[in-house]
């Protein structure tokens, strides 16, 4: 699979990964560097917006949380973290 921002175009119809990846890294990052569930919700209704989860959603996803992990998480995120990466397992 091409890895977001390498080899994949905005041509990929429904997904939303753009989106998500513009709001994990400018809106959650940059505002206080920290995830949390109100945040988190926001993530997966942007995935699902489309109805399912694909691929490039799922790495961008994944590429959130390892990013959220290397600062700490509170537990009911990191709770919240392990239930999206067991509904949206990875390929």
């Amino acid at each position: 699979m091409p890895g977001v921002g390498r080899g994949t175009t905005m041509s990929d119809t429904g997904s939303g990964w753009n989106a998500m990846l513009q709001y994990g890294f400018l809106r959650i990052f940059a505002n206080d560097g920290t995830l949390d569930l109100r945040e988190l919700a926001m993530l997966e209704r942007l995935a699902m917006a489309d109805g399912h989860v694909d691929a490039h959603e799922r790495e961008v996803l994944e590429k959130v949380f390892a990013r959220a992990e290397e600062g700490g998480l509170a537990d009911d995120v990191r709770d919240a973290i392990t239930t999206l990466r067991a509904r949206y397992p990875a390929d």
